[in-house]
């Protein structure tokens, strides 16, 4: 069986967040860079809930840990 590939549009919108392209971009670019060692789970500009998602969703499914992965990437460059 074929694992499934999930976006970053995807994971925007399992977070409540605006899912187009522009949002996300923008998004991220007010978000980074996070500091070094900083988790993404742990940023302080997610709420309670999303945290709580991001940490379910890296622990439990490495389908998404993936575009997680991918996200926190993003933000800890710049």
């Amino acid at each position: 069986m074929e694992k499934p590939f999930h976006r970053l549009s995807e994971l925007f919108s399992q977070l409540g967040l605006p899912a187009d392209l522009a949002s996300i971009s923008g998004f991220i670019e007010r978000h980074s860079p996070l500091a070094a060692g900083t988790r993404l789970e742990d940023a302080g500009f997610w709420t309670a809930a999303q945290a709580q998602l991001l940490r379910d969703l890296i622990a439990q499914d490495a389908d998404w840990a993936e575009v997680a992965d991918q996200l926190n990437s993003a933000l800890h460059r710049r």
